[in-house]
């Protein structure tokens, strides 16, 4: 299993229990437990969407929050929720400058 201290651009990141426990964390995320209870609450939220458009038999892959300098990824493994706080890459603008105009 990867480390996901190693994902590049990562900041940081949690491993939670599904109360909600965290069991791991680092960089930005780490220690915080508010964090960690807005994830929860998120999570436990999927499962109350409406179950004629979402089947309970098919739980969620990944729930993707994103800002514009940054995102959280949120997954589902082995009975533990992985979340992960990426950096995302800054747009890059073009500078157009106006060029004098001469009339001939």
């Amino acid at each position: 299993m990867m480390s996901l201290d190693r994902i590049p651009d990562q900041t940081g990141y949690l491993v939670l229990t599904e109360d909600g426990a965290v069991l791991t964390s680092g960089g930005d995320l780490e220690n915080d437990e508010r964090m960690a209870n807005v994830i929860v609450g998120l999570v436990t939220l999927t499962s109350g969407i409406d179950p004629k458009a979402f089947p309970a038999h098919e739980a969620f892959e990944k729930i993707s929050i994103t800002y514009k300098d940054h995102c959280y990824v949120i997954c589902l493994s082995n009975k533990k929720i992985h979340v992960i706080k990426r950096k995302l890459p800054q747009p890059i603008t073009a500078i157009i400058e106006q060029q004098p105009t001469v009339d001939v």
